[in-house]
């Protein structure tokens, strides 16, 4: 039951596939336009969606047949930032876009993640009165509405 997905009144919990991957900040936007080319990142009403975390510390020592060549010591990298999207389990799809990530990542050895996963779809009932939702608060997220 679960691993085929199930749905509540709201929701529908759908088979996806989580791919993660490891990136200095500044490869980001190079790597997601280059997924999103592929795969628009769908989700509902909305599209380019991903998740990028705050920077962390990535550890990782060359070897022989590294780029930089083999060294002694372990290098630290801070800021390197973990990316995170979702994509349909089509085994097509995620060759095209795996391949994209390594075009365009700057690591000789990127670090890519593919999980299976359940994934929230909201069924898009009337909730424009809940009083939790973005659009009726006052977050700073809010666009501003002029005349």
């Amino acid at each position: 039951m679960i691993a085929k997905g199930f749905e509540t009144k709201a929701v529908q919990m759908a088979p996806m596939l989580l791919l993660t991957l490891q990136a200095p900040p500044d490869d980001v936007d190079r790597i997601l336009a280059a997924v999103i080319r592929i795969a628009p990142l769908a989700m509902g009403s909305y599209d380019s969606n991903a998740y990028q975390s705050a920077g962390g510390i990535e550890h990782y020592r060359p070897l022989e047949g590294a780029a930089a060549g083999p060294e002694t010591a372990v290098r630290k990298r801070p800021g390197t930032v973990e990316l995170s999207f979702e994509l349909p389990p089509d085994q097509g799809l995620v060759d095209r876009v795996i391949e994209a990530i390594f075009q365009a990542h700057s690591y000789q050895e990127p670090v890519i993640r593919l999980q299976t996963i359940l994934s929230s779809r909201s069924k898009g009932l009337d909730d424009r009165d809940n009083h939790n939702r973005w659009w009726n608060t006052t977050g700073d997220w809010k666009k501003s509405v002029t005349p």
